[in-house]
């Protein structure tokens, strides 16, 4: 009876000690090991608070559109712990989309956050695509004041339908949500991914796979 007492007061004890020891979800691709540094953290180290600014807490800029003389027609301003000292450790960040006409904010996704999209001006096509083996595609077309959501590390995408320029505001669930561009990454990688794994992904030719890289 005391040996049972004992084990499972062990495996409260462990179980206990696994919730309170879980790592908190990532803030960057990789943290490579300063071994002459003490500090070793998942994020960035801590102002002193008592030097703190109300700079340090604000950000100026995101009511100038962005230049959209560019390959896709869309430009992304983001508001993250970069840009704003402040949001270290709050788990949040935002950015402003500006769409030319017919512009395109390319198939991408953010591996660390989820996204809420809200559409200031003009019309957004939006969506994203399920996980394999699905791969189901939920679109719908916005409007000024509509919101749409963008599940964390699934592929989404925006594109301006309206008349006009768009505009859009997104918040997302990490004070550095990172971003992964499909085209860019797979196509534009350093260095290059081999010509035949790219070939056989996408079921074309060696000539298709060299041009599109060109464009990167």
């Amino acid at each position: 009876m005391a040996t049972s007492i004992f084990f499972s007061s062990l495996l409260a004890l462990c179980f206990t000690i696994a919730v309170i020891a879980t790592d908190p979800s990532s803030l960057q691709d990789f943290c490579i090991a300063n071994s002459s540094s003490p500090v070793i953290l998942n994020g960035l180290a801590c102002k002193d608070p008592k030097l703190a600014e109300a700079d340090d807490f604000s950000f100026s800029g995101l009511n100038i559109a962005g230049n959209t003389s560019n390959a896709v027609g869309s430009r992304v301003t983001p508001v993250t712990v970069t840009q704003l000292p402040g949001l270290n450790t709050l788990g949040i960040s935002m950015a402003r989309v500006d769409f030319a006409l017919g512009g395109v904010n390319p198939p991408h996704l953010h591996p660390r956050a989820s996204e809420i999209l809200a559409v200031l001006r003009g019309h957004l096509e939006v969506g994203f695509v399920t996980s394999n083996p699905e791969n189901r595609l939920i679109t719908k077309i916005l409007q000024k004041g509509d919101v749409f959501v963008f599940p964390v590390g699934l592929i989404h995408f925006q594109r301006n339908v309206g008349q006009r320029n768009a505009v859009a505001l997104a918040a997302l669930s990490s004070q550095n949500p990172g971003v992964i561009t499909i085209a860019n990454a797979l196509f534009g990688s350093n260095p290059a991914i081999s010509n035949d794994i790219l070939t056989k992904a996408f079921q074309t030719d060696s000539n298709t796979v060299n041009d599109i890289q060109s464009k990167f």
